[in-house]
């Protein structure tokens, strides 16, 4: 019989967090689903149910260590081990530098480069005695380059891909899968359709990430053989200058 394994998602929600889900969901793996407020979770759990999958979501506060610790151990205690975990939390925000607030900058790093860490380290401890896991950290065009408005949001997204290359060299020889992904373009989201209505238009076009294409890939990284592994790698739709 095999045994349940578990999949962490930091960041679920309603595009690529959940669509990440549910991916793995459907390939056996228990789905656990954490944001800020767990009310926000019950539409992706329904419907990974609905469809077969098994999930389960909680409210955590990813900048908080002792929450992050704390989900941590929950799932492994009471869901089944961590197989998979996936750090996708945005913290994508635009200020002109002189209008960022030493307030909003601290935030933003806080959201998007040590929640990262406190994921990375919590679910290091509990996949280095088994010797196998794996860990992807989503990264963003921000994670490569800075562009006006954007100090604090790449600020954070530098860190955090720093973060995934040091756990990559000290992780690997260990067993564990560490992958960062840099997400280079729009993807289909509510927010994208409401605020940038010529850009959602291209989605006619595959103009547009796919969140279910985006969450094949993140299937595909885990499955990789480690003769081969990938660290990092880019998507972007076709039409995307780069």
């Amino acid at each position: 019989m095999t045994r349940a394994r578990s999949i962490l998602v930091v960041g679920a929600g309603d595009a690529t967090g959940g669509a990440i889900a549910s991916r793995f969901a459907r390939e056996g793996l228990v789905a656990c689903v954490t944001r800020r407020h767990a009310d926000k979770l019950t539409p992706l759990v329904e419907r990974i149910r609905a469809a077969g999958g098994q999930a389960h979501g909680f409210g955590s506060d990813a900048r908080d260590e002792a929450a992050m610790a704390a989900l941590v151990s929950q799932i492994e205690r009471d869901v089944a081990p961590i197989e998979v975990a996936v750090f996708n939390i945005g913290a994508n925000v635009r200020f002109e530098v002189t209008d960022t607030t030493e307030r909003v900058y601290r935030k933003v790093w806080e959201m998007g480069a040590l929640a990262g860490f406190l994921m990375g380290r919590e679910v290091a401890k509990v996949m280095i005695p088994r010797g196998r896991g794996t860990i992807l950290f989503t990264g963003a065009t921000a994670s490569l380059r800075g562009s006006a408005g954007f100090a604090a949001f790449a600020g954070a997204k530098f860190a955090l891909r720093a973060l995934a290359q040091s756990l990559a060299r000290e992780l690997g020889p260990q067993g564990i899968h560490v992958a960062h992904v840099v997400i280079d373009g729009a993807i289909d989201t509510q927010f994208i359709a409401q605020n940038f209505p010529q850009r959602y238009a291209l989605k006619a076009q595959d103009g547009i990430l796919n969140p279910d294409h985006i969450a094949e890939t993140y299937w595909q990284l885990h499955c990789q053989p480690r003769s081969a592994w990938t660290h990092e790698m880019d998507l972007r739709p076709w039409m995307e200058n780069f």
